[in-house]
């Protein structure tokens, strides 16, 4: 039966667009190649038709020059198809990736709206609701422990405040008359111990100035300034 009607052969995949844009780039740089190879045959023979007289030779050069100018730009014609050929596969390419990239996030977004729907099922408002007025109510009984245990045993209950405040305002009243008394304060009074060289009996320091004959005593000696002279210790043989 294989013999007869031979083996099915199998489809090969579609060629990508990777595969596609690779292969027209590659056909564009070999009719690239061609193009210069025609440019330099062109100034070749360009060189030839000014070297050469007017006349059948410089003719046929230019005949030559003028069929390699005629395939240049039947290549050039070639590779701009090319060129628009790889920018439409481009295009292309562009728009899969982009279609591709928005499968992936949609993708994504159902993966995560999923796992939130699993994870709010697990949380109910009611619930933190009552869990928030639980922590409430143990702050509260906290704070009425802490006070308990912050009250001094040494003070009374049974203390009328009203009773208090009398007895410090008549505190201040009594503060008041005494600081009115006393007119300035203590640390601000002037100083009455008595001068400490009045209580010596010190004589003053001397001014300087030579002490007026009228006033010197007569008895005693002064010296060439005028001050009295020190007596001199005799001495005994």
């Amino acid at each position: 039966m294989r013999r007869v009607f031979g083996v099915k052969k199998d489809k090969e995949p579609p060629p990508s667009i990777n595969d596609a844009s690779d292969r027209i780039n590659k056909r564009g740089e070999t009719v690239d190649e061609k193009i210069k190879r025609l440019d330099a045959e062109l100034a070749r023979y360009k060189e030839q038709i000014k070297k050469t007289r007017p006349g059948p030779a410089q003719e046929a050069v230019k005949a030559r020059a003028m069929r390699v100018l005629k395939q240049k730009r039947m290549y050039e014609g070639q590779r701009d198809m090319l060129y628009n050929q790889t920018f439409n596969l481009d295009q292309v390419a562009f728009a899969s990736e982009g279609i591709k990239d928005a499968q992936q996030t949609m993708s994504a977004l159902k993966s995560a709206n999923k796992e939130l729907k699993g994870m709010m099922k697990t949380v109910k408002i009611q619930d933190i609701d009552s869990l928030q007025d639980e922590m409430m109510d143990m702050m509260d009984i906290s704070n009425e422990i802490q006070e308990s245990l912050g009250r001094s045993y040494s003070v009374p209950d049974d203390i009328d405040e009203d009773e208090l405040l009398g007895e410090l305002d008549a505190l201040e009243a009594d503060m008041g008359q005494e600081t009115e008394g006393e007119g300035v304060p203590s640390y601000l009074q002037p100083d009455n111990e008595p001068d400490l060289n009045e209580e010596l009996n010190l004589p003053s320091a001397p001014s300087g100035q030579a002490v007026p004959a009228g006033r010197v005593n007569n008895n005693q000696a002064v010296d060439e300034h005028g001050f009295p002279a020190v007596p001199h210790a005799s001495l005994r043989n």
